[in-house]
């Protein structure tokens, strides 16, 4: 049989198959023949086959390879989450860009002594989504064993004996053809399998927590306002359950290289739906706020493979969020909830966690023992801003972030509030929006979720201090009802909470249970010594005690009360 006539009866078998089936190389881009359906395509040659395969006098590679090696050295994905060891392309990878790198012309080809002329003087792969060029750090990587090491290795990805079809693998490596289908088109982009819900994705990734993820389960659509979230996505879905993987990541071309991020900008891959226009809340309006966690302020430096404890500044949603894990999930305090779930932290002891159990163990990351951790506004008696020790369950106070609190005897808070009751960083530090969850950004001060004011002289008012009033009721305060001088020090001397009490609590190591119980650390820009140069105040029991210092003029030395 003449190769002519090899050429026509595969047409008409692709012919057949297509009636059959619908799709064939016959009616997909792999058609670069004349009768191709594409815009790139040859001028006049009607072969469909032998643009990577000949019959006769093919380069001795599998398949009847009618096409040389580009011979270029490739730029290879490289992350520090990366298990794997890729290698230069090689096997059905490498003969694949023999067209996709955009290194050698379209028409040259071994059968063939002069190059196939193609259509509007095109000659290489032009530019756009399908030439890789010789870069390929943006690329799923290829050419690499799968064994069952990696496997275990990695924790996340499927045993290779346990592959489900169509996945396949060359000589036990990954390649091209474990995703890609040179001949079929039906999934487009020649996939082997459906991207829909992360079809092909699941097929080797074994994410950790991701059934039971939001990115996974959500319905949630683009409105059409702003950036469209999967512009990057030839044809998208409509939902984000159905773009799954893709709504974040681009298996190829990715702007964010390291594990193939849609977005370069780290906070680009979230706030583009979680601006309100895919998500149901708006958290890109709170990051604009004049406090935040601001995560445009840095770029590059948060690593997933980075320690639980910052030891460089910065803030990211990756810090606080783990994508693949995410969900709506309540919880009491101190627990996680599912907005923070599989994400890491630091425990009461100081040593780092892969995966936190409470919340305040992820605050913990940044706000204990980082050296890059913020400092305090108030200028104190005592001096902490390890958030860790002055929560720390053996101090002689501390609101009850870790546990249960000292004082069993506090009138003023509110039901269902009680002595035993534990509550959240984030029952303080939260956007100042009913509608937002967490601390992303508020109006006031540390991210305050209320108003909280603590310049000296501030008139008392529910608003000024919403944020002691939200747990501690006003009429008790006001009425004496714990400390006999609260009206007096509060609504006729115009002196704040914060004067006296240190919200988060006293570390152990630096106070104690006489001189340092209810939250007393005094800010010193307020209050000075006594005229003996005592300062302190005295625990003499239940709603009993007395201060040495002096405060707004006044020498106590001491005042009972």
């Amino acid at each position: 049989m003449s190769k002519r006539c090899i050429y026509i009866a595969f047409g008409l078998l692709a012919a057949s198959f297509t009636e059959l089936y619908g799709q064939t190389i016959v009616t997909s881009k792999h058609n670069l023949s004349v009768s191709g359906t594409g815009t790139v395509k040859a001028t006049s040659e009607s072969e469909v086959c032998l643009f990577c395969h000949t019959p006769h006098a093919a380069r001795p590679v599998a398949p009847l390879w009618n096409r040389n090696d580009p011979g270029v050295t490739y730029t290879l994905y490289s992350s520090t989450t990366l298990e794997a060891l890729p290698g230069q392309p090689d096997g059905s990878s490498v003969l694949c860009l023999s067209c996709h790198d955009g290194t050698v012309a379209l028409g040259n080809v071994v059968s063939r002594s002069s190059d196939i002329t193609f259509s509007g003087g095109i000659t290489t792969m032009p530019g756009g989504a399908h030439n890789l060029t010789t870069d390929l750090s943006d690329d799923h990587p290829v050419s690499f064993s799968y064994t069952p090491a990696l496997a275990a290795s990695d924790g996340q990805l499927i045993d290779p004996g346990s592959l489900s079809t169509p996945i396949v693998l060359e000589n036990g490596r990954l390649q091209c053809i474990s995703c890609h289908d040179p001949h079929n088109d039906i999934y487009g982009k020649f996939l082997v399998a459906s991207k829909q819900n992360a079809d092909l994705c699941l097929r080797c990734h074994d994410r950790s927590y991701w059934a039971g993820s939001s990115h996974k389960l959500s319905n949630a659509t683009w409105n059409g306002s702003g950036t469209n979230p999967w512009q990057h996505i030839e044809v998208p879905y409509t939902t984000v359950a159905e773009n799954a993987c893709e709504s974040c990541h681009d298996p190829h071309n990715a702007s964010g290289n390291l594990r193939l991020l849609k977005a370069a900008t780290d906070e680009d891959n979230c706030l583009d739906c979680h601006n309100g226009n895919v998500a149901a809340t708006d958290v890109q309006t709170d990051m604009l706020k004049p406090y935040t966690h601001n995560v445009y302020n840095y770029n590059g430096i948060h690593d997933a493979a980075e320690a639980a404890m910052a030891t460089t500044l910065h803030v990211e949603c990756q810090d606080c969020h783990n994508p693949h894990a995410v969900n709506n999930a309540t919880a009491n305090p101190p627990a996680a909830n599912g907005f923070i779930m599989g994400v890491k932290g630091v425990d009461q002891g100081g040593n780092n966690l892969t995966v936190i159990t409470n919340q305040y163990e992820l605050c913990y990351r940044c706000h204990a023992d980082s050296p890059a951790k913020p400092g305090s506004v108030i200028n104190r008696q005592i001096e902490q801003n390890n958030v860790r020790l002055e929560f720390d369950q053996s101090n002689p106070s501390y609101h009850p972030v870790e546990a249960a609190g000292v004082n069993n005897n506090v009138p003023s808070l509110i039901a269902p509030l009680t002595e035993s009751s534990v509550i959240y960083c984030t029952d303080c530090h939260a956007s100042d929006a009913s509608t937002v969850a967490g601390p992303h950004g508020s109006i006031y001060p540390q991210i305050l979720k209320y108003r909280y004011e603590t310049a000296d002289y501030t008139p008392e008012s529910a608003s000024n201090y919403e944020l002691c009033y939200s747990c501690h009721d006003r009429n008790s305060i006001l009425n004496d009802n714990s400390f006999g001088e609260h009206d007096r020090h509060i609504r006729r001397e115009n002196t704040p909470c914060s004067v006296c009490h240190d919200a988060h609590g006293i570390s152990s190591s630096q106070g104690n249970s006489t001189n340092n119980s209810n939250l007393i650390n005094f800010d010193i820009n307020v209050v000075k010594p006594d005229n003996m140069g005592r300062l302190r105040f005295e625990d003499r029991g239940t709603f009993r005690g007395r201060c040495f210092l002096t405060c707004h003029g006044t020498n106590h030395n001491p005042e009972s009360y």
